[in-house]
C-alpha cells in the first residue's frame, strides 16, 4: 500500500511551516526530503507518523508502519533484548497464524483466503528469515558486542540510535518514516543502510543530509524550499530522479530564475521610463513653421494624445507586471571576495601527544593549501583543530602555526551571547563585508536574538561572523553540520574557490569523494603523519 499525503498545511503561531504539501510514496519507492532547517522537513515526519495534527490536508497511511525519529523514541528501561524482541514478535506471530492457518486448509474452505492474504503479508515482510537478519542488522549497526541486557538508557545516543534503525529495518513494515536515519552511522553501517532501502517493497519517505545516501537509494526528491520555478521547473516540488539529477536541474531552475527576474526588472525599468515621456520626446526639436501654426497646434494635440496613449499602456503593463511580480533570487553565498589574495599562513606539527585523544607524527600544511582531515569519531579530528587553533595544550610535541588571523568554526554551535542579535554580533567587524551582502539569513531575522533562531541558522550567523574576521587561516571542523544541503554546495564551492590556507575536518563522503586537494586521515592510537 501506498502512502498518500493531500494538501497538507501546518501553521507555529503567525510562521506557516507547511503550506499545501502532496506527495505519493508508492511500495519499493525511496523518496528524499530536503529544504533549508526549518523548511518542516521533520514536521512532516510527524504530522505523517500521526504525532502532530495538521491544519489542513490529509494524510492516507497503511497500519503497518515504521517512525524512525532523531532521538530514537526507545523506552529507557528497556534492554537492548526486549527491543528486538518487541520488533520480532509480529514477524513471529505471523509464522504461527500461517502455520496454523495452513494445517486448516483441508477442512475449512473459509481458511484459504486467510491463508493467501497472511502468506503475502509474510513474503513482503520476508518473515521467515527475520532472526538472521536481526542479528546482521546488530552486527552492521556496530550493535553485535553489546550485552544484551544493557538498557536502552544506560546506551550513548549513537547506539541508541543505531539500535532504534536495527529493530525497525528487521521488522519492514509497509510504510518507513526516516528522519535523518544517517546520524551516528559510519561508512559499513551506512553501506548497509542503503542495500537495506534499495532491496526491500517498503514505500519510505526520508529526510537527510547526507547527499551520498541521497544520491544511491532515493527514486525522487522532494524540496520543501520555496523557489520560483519550482524543483521541477514548473512550479512543482517533486523531482523525479537522483540526488546528482536533482541538483542539476535545480541548479538550471536557479539559473532560469535569475534569467527572467532581470528581464523583468529591465522591463519595468522601460516602462517606468515611458510613464515619464513628454510631448518634446515625442516631436524633438520641431517648432512651428512660418503660416503652419494652425497645423502645429493640430499635430500637438496629437502628439498629446499619443503621449497619453503610451503612458496608460505602460502604466497598465506595469501594473500587471506588479501583480505578477518574480521575486528576486536569494544571493550566493561568496567566500573568497575580500580575503587577502596572498595568504601567509602555514602550519607545521612535530611529535604532538595530546594523551587519549591524538597523536601526530609530523603535519605540514602550507600557505593557501587545502587540507581534508578524514577518520571516524574519535579518531582526534576535533581536538586536532583545536591543537591548532591554540584552545588545546598537547603533554609533548612542537606546534607552530603563522598566521595573521585564525578562524575557527567547532562542530556545534557556539555563540558568544544567545541573547544578542545577528546584527548586534556582526558590530565591529570589517566594515566591508555587511551581514545583507553574505546572503547567509534572511534580513528578518537580524534583529531576532540568535537563541530564537534554529541551529541551521545559528550557524549561519557564524559563519558571517567567521567570514567578516578575515581570516587567512580556516579550522573548519564538520562545517556542514546544521545546513541545507543548497547551503553546503555553495559552502563547498566557495572554499575551493578560496585562496586562504584551509583546513577541514569532516566525515561527509560527499565532500570525500569531490575533495580534490591533499588529505589525511586519523585512526585512534594511531601515529598520524602527512
Amino acid at each position: 500500500m501506498s502512502l498518500q499525503i493531500s494538501d497538507l498545511v501546518v501553521s507555529y503561531a503567525d510562521r506557516r511551516v507547511l503550506d499545501g504539501v502532496s506527495l505519493s510514496v508508492i511500495p519499493g519507492a525511496t523518496v528524499g526530503l530536503v529544504g533549508e532547517n526549518g523548511s518542516g522537513k521533520s514536521t512532516l515526519m510527524r504530522v505523517v507518523a500521526g504525532l502532530h495534527d495538521a491544519d489542513g490536508g490529509e494524510v492516507r497511511i497503511p497500519e503497518d508502519a515504521g517512525y524512525f525519529s532523531q532521538d530514537s523514541g526507545l523506552d529507557p528501561s528497556a534492554t537492548i533484548a526486549e527491543v528486538m524482541y518487541a520488533a520480532l514478535a509480529p514477524l513471529h506471530q505471523g509464522i504461527e497464524r500461517l502455520e496454523s492457518l495452513a494445517a486448516r486448509l483441508d477442512d475449512d474452505p473459509d481458511a484459504a483466503a486467510d491463508y493467501a492474504r497472511l502468506l503475502d503479508w509474510a513474503i513482503l515482510h520476508d518473515a521467515w528469515d527475520a532472526d538472521r537478519r536481526a542479528e546482521v542488522a546488530a552486527h552492521r549497526l556496530g550493535l553485535g558486542t553489546l550485552d544484551r541486557e544493557r538498557t536502552v538508557g544506560s546506551m550513548s545516543g549513537g547506539e541508541r540510535s543505531r539500535l532504534a534503525l536495527a529493530a525497525l529495518l528487521t521488522r519492514r513494515p509497509e510504510v518507513l518514516l526516516l528522519d535523518e536515519p544517517t546520524n551516528h552511522l559510519d561508512d559499513d553501517a551506512l553501506d548497509f543502510l542503503e542495500q537495506e532501502l534499495n532491496s526491500t517493497g517498503s514505500a519510505t519517505l526520508v529526510a537527510s543530509h547526507d547527499r551520498v545516501f541521497l544520491d544511491r537509494v532515493c527514486t525522487s526528491i522532494v524540496d520543501l524550499d520555496p523557489s520560483h520555478f519550482g524543483t521541477d521547473g514548473r512550479g512543482g516540488r517533486l523531482f523525479s530522479g537522483n540526488f546528482s539529477d536533482y541538483l542539476a536541474a535545480k541548479q538550471a531552475s536557479r539559473d532560469r530564475w535569475q534569467e527572467e527576474f532581470e528581464a523583468q526588472q529591465d522591463e519595468l525599468n522601460s516602462l517606468r521610463a515611458a510613464t515619464r515621456t513628454t510631448n518634446t520626446d515625442i516631436a524633438h526639436n520641431r517648432g512651428p513653421r512660418d503660416n503652419d501654426k494652425f497645423i502645429y497646434a493640430f499635430k500637438g494635440h496629437r502628439v498629446q494624445a499619443t503621449v497619453s496613449r503610451r503612458r496608460r499602456n505602460a502604466e497598465q503593463r506595469i501594473e500587471l507586471l506588479e501583480r505578477e511580480r518574480i521575486p528576486k533570487p536569494p544571493a550566493v553565498m561568496e567566500f573568497s571576495g575580500s580575503f587577502d589574495r596572498q595568504p601567509i599562513a602555514n602550519v607545521l606539527l612535530r611529535d604532538v601527544v595530546v594523551p587519549g585523544r591524538l597523536r601526530c607524527e609530523r603535519l605540514d600544511v602550507a600557505p593557501g593549501e587545502h587540507l581534508l582531515v578524514t577518520g571516524i569519531n574519535g579518531a582526534g579530528k576535533s581536538t586536532l583543530l583545536d591543537v591548532i587553533a591554540g584552545r588545546c595544550t598537547p603533554a609533548t610535541g612542537d606546534v607552530q602555526v603563522r598566521a595573521r588571523q585564525v578562524g575557527l568554526l567547532t562542530q556545534d554551535v557556539s555563540l558568544p551571547d544567545p541573547s544578542a542579535t545577528a546584527a548586534a554580533l556582526f558590530e565591529g567587524t570589517d566594515a566591508r563585508i555587511s551581514l545583507s551582502s553574505l546572503g547567509l539569513l534572511h534580513p528578518r531575522d537580524h534583529s531576532r536574538p540568535v537563541g530564537d533562531l534554529s541551529l541551521g541558522q545559528q550557524r549561519r550567523v557564524e559563519l558571517a561572523l567567521l567570514i567578516a574576521r578575515q581570516p587567512d587561516l580556516l579550522l573548519l571542523d564538520e562545517p556542514t553540520n546544521h545546513l541545507s544541503l543548497a547551503l553546503v554546495d555553495e559552502l563547498e564551492q566557495a572554499l575551493d574557490a578560496s585562496p586562504v590556507t584551509v583546513i577541514l575536518a569532516s566525515h561527509d563522503r560527499w565532500i570525500r569523494r569531490r575533495w580534490s586537494h591533499e588529505r589525511v586521515h586519523l585512526s585512534p592510537a594511531d601515529t598520524v603523519s602527512g
